[in-house]
């Protein structure tokens, strides 16, 4: 479905990042994951060359520009044109307005890499992206994006940041052809996720497992999404079948938002 096609994949070392590497690949695309971690790196490409697939691991931290070109045109010197960018990496963590110095650092850090390590990655990438060539560009967002949670005011704003960029870029990038959609997945097994329910579970006063049962119990489908669901459906986005979907952001959450 996807053969052919060569697709960069930030924060692509683990959970999500992988996962999405993964799905694209196993639909034929050639696939380019980017991370800060080397050794994570490795055995993610070792993943990867075990489904068959054509991997390029980029050592990058998408808040240095610097990197972030160098990565993008490693990419283009590689396979000659970068057809699908999915910018997943992230940060999280608590960052309640009435806490402690270390507050003031984890908003600046949080809102660097969700939001601006997206745009020096989302602009290095578009001058290599052909027009009217099923070009894609896939930003992950966050059920957070669609509304709140206490303490988390760093997370949820940027992640809100990330639809609006999608929902501009889509109508900038609308003349060339190229699409952009934002997924937003609930609660997905991923160290991410076990941060959460630790912090959460701290926060609350509750034992880790205690606060991860009341979150299930919140999820109508009563269960956390699978990274493979949300490759999944990034494998639709960046196929031909969704070619006509554009500025939109869609929830993968067990039903846990309808927003």
């Amino acid at each position: 479905m996807l053969s052919g096609r060569s697709a960069l994949v930030t924060g692509g070392g683990r959970g999500i990042g992988l996962a999405i590497a993964t799905a694209l690949a196993q639909q034929g695309a050639r696939v380019a994951i980017a991370s800060r971690g080397q050794d994570q790196l490795a055995e993610a490409a070792r993943e990867l060359e075990r489904v068959g697939a054509e991997a390029l691991p980029l050592r990058m931290d998408v808040v240095e520009r610097a990197e972030v070109e160098a990565g993008v045109a490693e990419v283009v010197r590689r396979w000659g044109r970068l057809d699908i960018l999915v910018n997943n990496a992230g940060a999280s963590g608590r960052t309640p307005l009435n806490g402690g110095e270390g507050v003031d650092r984890l908003w600046h850090q949080i809102l660097a890499t969700n939001l601006t390590g997206m745009y020096y990655v989302t602009r290095a990438a578009l001058p290599r992206m052909p027009d009217n060539a099923h070009g894609r560009i896939i930003n992950i967002s966050s059920v957070l994006g669609k509304f709140g949670v206490p303490g988390y005011a760093a997370y949820c704003a940027s992640k809100h940041g990330v639809i609006g960029f999608t929902r501009a870029l889509a109508l900038e990038l609308a003349p060339r052809g190229i699409t952009v959609n934002a997924i937003c997945p609930g609660w997905v097994d991923t160290d991410m996720a076990r941060q959460g329910v630790a912090e959460m579970s701290a926060a609350l006063h509750v034992p880790p497992e205690e606060f991860q049962r009341q979150a299930m119990e919140a999820v109508p489908l009563k269960r956390m999404v699978e990274g493979t669901e949300v490759g999944a459906l990034a494998t639709y986005l960046a196929s031909e079948a969704a070619a006509a979907m554009t500025g939109q952001a869609i929830n993968i959450c067990g039903g846990a938002t309808t927003a």
